[in-house]
């Protein structure tokens, strides 16, 4: 674990402090985003990046560090000198689940300093257009008359659309057959080729499948119905109402980083996330933006980490 009373002795963290007190940011800053170029995530990265560096008068650099689940970013992250030079992505994966199910070297909750929720995306059920599925209840009558016969897919064990899947079998007390995939698009193709029964996918993936017709929406985990999808039931209004499992975007800074940096890191997210651009180019990747207050994030990490270290444990979850 990085943070702790260890982390106390190390002598060159009063340095840090005072450097970044004094004059902060008086050099380009690191943004870690721990996934490849391209995709929601490193777009997000980019977006906020920018946004950033045009309130702070500062270049913002995006680093990105794929890899291990996330957990090469974050361990690059939590290590970090705690001067407000390195910032870093985080999320369901890095800050929530993936620790959860491999061994790291920091803490995903004790060793990140929040800034700011960026935005979260909700989960859709989706299937394919020759499918005879199209309510939730289609989808529990057929699971519960034939169990271990319909399949959901993922993009891999422990997943967002793992953990959306596990979570809806044990609410409503279903045998459905996961099916993970290596990442990628594998899942998505199965699914439209009709070789998957469902998927429980992220907006986010989801919304462009969506509006392209290649697959059919069938209820999203939101607690409202999405603007882009006004047919589209809740989970709650289709008989579901505890299932939510959201993919989450966070701004984190490393632990001990001085409370006057993240204050200033925290309203310039908070005036980004307030301007109109950047709240439809959330939306058109089925984001519903955050506030990016410090304080919501803060019990927001604290409460999915504990909820998925219970879903963990209930769904006997392991990395393959």
């Amino acid at each position: 674990m990085i943070g702790g009373a260890a982390a106390l002795t190390w002598p060159l963290a009063g340095v840090y402090a005072r450097e970044a007190v004094e004059a902060w940011p008086s050099r380009p800053i690191t943004l870690i985003v721990p996934y490849p170029t391209g995709g929601a995530n490193d777009m997000l990265g980019r977006l906020i990046g920018q946004k950033l560096a045009e309130r702070l008068k500062q270049q913002v650099i995006v680093d990105n560090r794929p890899g291990a689940g996330t957990l090469i970013g974050a361990s690059q992250a939590a290590r970090a000198a705690p001067n407000g030079y390195t910032l870093f992505l985080g999320g369901f994966a890095s800050n929530a689940v993936t620790p959860l199910l491999i061994k790291t070297d920091f803490h995903p909750v004790d060793d990140f300093a929040p800034i700011g929720l960026i935005g979260t995306a909700p989960m859709v059920v989706i299937t394919h257009e020759a499918s005879p599925y199209r309510t939730l209840k289609d989808v529990i009558d057929a699971a519960r008359a034939n169990p271990g016969r319909l399949t959901y897919g993922s993009s891999g064990n422990g997943s967002p659309l793992h953990m959306a899947g596990v979570s809806f079998c044990l609410k409503n007390k279903l045998d459905m057959a996961h099916v993970p995939y290596k990442g990628g698009s594998a899942h998505i193709l199965d699914l439209m080729a009709g070789r998957l029964d469902v998927i429980f996918d992220s907006t986010t993936n989801a919304t462009p499948l969506i509006t392209g017709a290649k697959v059919r929406p069938i209820a999203v985990s939101a607690k409202a119905r999405m603007p882009d999808f006004p047919d589209v039931p809740t989970f709650a209004e289709a008989g579901i109402p505890d299932v939510e499992v959201n993919g989450w975007y966070a701004l984190y800074a490393p632990t001990r980083t001085p409370a006057s940096i993240l204050a200033t890191l925290s309203a310039a997210l908070q005036e980004a996330l307030a301007s109109p651009d950047v709240i439809e180019r959330l939306r058109s990747v089925g984001v519903t933006p955050g506030t990016g207050t410090r304080r919501e994030l803060a019990d927001y990490t604290a409460s999915e980490y504990a909820k998925y270290r219970a879903l963990v444990r209930d769904g006997g979850i392991k990395v393959d």
